[in-house]
């Protein structure tokens, strides 16, 4: 183990044995603020209607009561500031949409394959992003169910000799090329005729119950065979679409801790490290069903794997349960703030437990840890692609309780349809690095009606977001006339394609100029000679001018505005 891993792991110790006291505890809370970027999640299990439905939809009156529930379920979500589902798709061998390769799942309409009168990943889909939420679909891999299930009797009989059964239950061969085309071909379906923002994989591995000595190296070639032609599918298709997968806890034995014999890398061949270092996953949620030395050591070994992806520890809420472990609460605080501050977030198993309040889990979520909104942090590939434009204008139309505000549609952004996030503060220029002023995430709509207490008077910021989670520069409302009139004496004339610089005093030991956008990011930089700087690829909004120095010192020289409608 080297130094730095060591280093961490203790860290890590300390923080959790840190949080049982409740005074230190405090303490972390105050410290901790709230980010801006970051996957919150939960597991949507359809599979005997765990988590929905809890009603078959036999008649279009049930039909409309089971949308209904979910609904409720996401509006509950979406309270609690949960920005990404991940929901049960493909189930066993079954599915929760219209499939041409296989029947729908019992669990909607009642009857295992039959329809139940409307396209659930669909509405699924449309409700999650109505609320500015990410929906991945959640598809189960190798496991087929009971042999006598329609799942795995519709299989065996379509392609026998790709199908294994061990008991009574049956599985698909992880060793065979025909498994790797077919589960490609399932989530090519999905991507190609749904608008999801996600392939989730679940149980891509060996059944932990194969006895057939396998070589492990080439076991997990298999697997990652089936992995890499999923991706290759999917991101043909829509390369914004996140990969991810839920591998088992554990990726391996660590020196200093044992994994007790259940981990992904030598148990179950799966690869999911490198996975990540390869490419083939945007974001990982390890089924990270423990405490202690069982959780924090190896949900650290992850990140400090992960290569840029984005690694969210899947936490066993279910241990909540008096009828399970009766974990105490603080058990899962903790892992939440201390994978925070490692930069990770968090995924709920199962979605159940987590609206249900368990031992008022979804209070403390809702009103102290996740009290605020977050952006799911954007896909390593996010940083090759242009940034998308912000809004060319805001027009605000003020009333007595509420404020119209709305913009032009920016139409595709690097190659799909943009989204907006929206921005509302008391202080101009809005600050949109703090997720505390934010009202609104991944919008498609460009308009907003934004209800206030009357007489209140808000300034707004509308930034465009693209598919990979790429944020642009924010459009904003007029500035106060107090900050147009102290700005004002400061402003430089130009002819929005060359700025004439001020001339550098003699004192003044800076060879370079930069322009900073009002969020204090550094959008160009020029030597600092006299003369003029081209400005014509700048997007329109206010910047301020600073010189700089090679100990990276910056001085205010000047404010410049490039105006939303170009001149002639």
């Amino acid at each position: 183990m080297n130094i730095s891993r060591t280093f961490q792991y203790i860290i890590a110790f300390i923080c959790y044995t840190l949080a049982l006291s409740p005074c230190t505890n405090a303490q972390v809370i105050g410290q901790q603020q709230p980010p801006k970027s970051e996957t919150r999640a939960v597991w949507l299990t359809t599979i005997g209607g765990l988590d929905w439905p809890d009603i078959y939809a036999q008649t279009t009156e049930k039909a409309a009561i089971q949308r209904k529930q979910l609904t409720d379920i996401l509006d509950r979500l979406k309270s609690a500031n949960i920005n990404t589902v991940l929901m049960q798709t493909r189930v066993r061998g079954t599915t929760a949409y219209p499939s041409a390769y296989e029947p729908w799942d019992g669990s909607f309409s009642g009857n295992p394959g039959v329809s139940p009168g409307y396209d659930v990943l669909q509405f699924a889909i449309d409700e999650c992003h109505k609320r500015g939420m990410e929906i991945h679909a959640w598809v189960v891999t190798i496991p087929l169910g009971k042999t006598k299930k329609i799942g795995a009797q519709r299989l065996m009989k379509k392609m026998k000799r790709n199908i294994i059964t061990i008991g009574d239950e049956a599985f698909m061969n992880p060793e065979t090329q025909e498994t790797a085309d077919y589960l490609a071909n399932i989530c090519q379906e999905i991507t190609d005729n749904y608008d999801v923002d996600g392939i989730h994989l679940d149980y891509i591995r060996y059944p932990e119950t194969w006895r057939k000595k396998t070589n492990p190296t080439l076991a997990r070639s298999y697997i990652t065979k089936i992995v890499r032609k999923i991706h290759s599918k999917v991101k043909a298709s829509k390369p914004w679409v996140k990969m991810s997968c839920s591998p088992v806890g554990k990726h391996d034995d660590l020196a200093r801790y044992s994994s007790k014999g259940w981990n992904a890398y030598s148990r179950v061949y799966q690869d999911a490290q490198a996975w990540m270092q390869q490419g083939l996953m945007d974001q990982i949620y390890p089924m990270m069903y423990f405490d202690g030395d069982n959780f924090y050591p190896f949900a650290l070994d992850w990140q400090e794997n992960a290569c840029g992806a984005d690694v969210v520890p899947g936490l066993g809420i279910y241990f909540l349960s008096p009828k399970e472990k009766n974990w105490k609460l603080d058990a899962v605080e903790r892992q939440m703030r201390v994978a925070r501050d490692k930069g990770m977030g968090h995924c709920f198993f199962r979605s159940r437990f987590f609206t249900d309040n368990t031992k008022g889990l979804y209070q403390l979520v809702a009103e102290d840890i996740d009290a605020y909104p977050a952006l799911v942090p954007p896909m390593r590939q996010a940083t090759l692609l242009a940034s998308p434009p912000p809004p060319l204008f805001l027009n605000l139309e003020r009333y007595g309780d509420f404020d119209n505000l709305s913009w032009p549609n920016n139409g595709e952004v690097n190659g799909s349809y943009a989204r907006y996030n929206i921005y509302r503060s008391n202080h101009w220029p809005v600050d949109i690095t703090d997720p505390r002023n934010m009202i609104a995430t991944y919008s498609t709509q460009c308009l907003i009606t934004i209800p206030h207490a009357k007489g209140a008077r808000y300034h707004y910021a509308v930034t465009t977001i693209d598919r990979y989670g790429q944020e642009s520069t924010a459009a904003m409302t007029e500035a106060p006339e107090s900050a147009v009139a102290h700005s004002n004496e400061d402003f430089i004339n130009h002819d929005g394609k060359l700025l004439p610089l001020p001339a550098k005093h003699k004192c003044l030991d800076a060879p370079y100029i930069i322009a900073q956008s009002q969020e204090g990011v550094s959008v160009a930089s020029w030597k600092y000679t006299s003369g003029c700087v081209d400005i014509s690829h700048l997007q329109p909004g206010i910047y301020t001018l600073r010189s700089i120095n090679k100990k990276g010192v910056t001085h205010k020289v000047g404010v410049f505005a490039i105006s939303p409608f170009k001149k002639p």
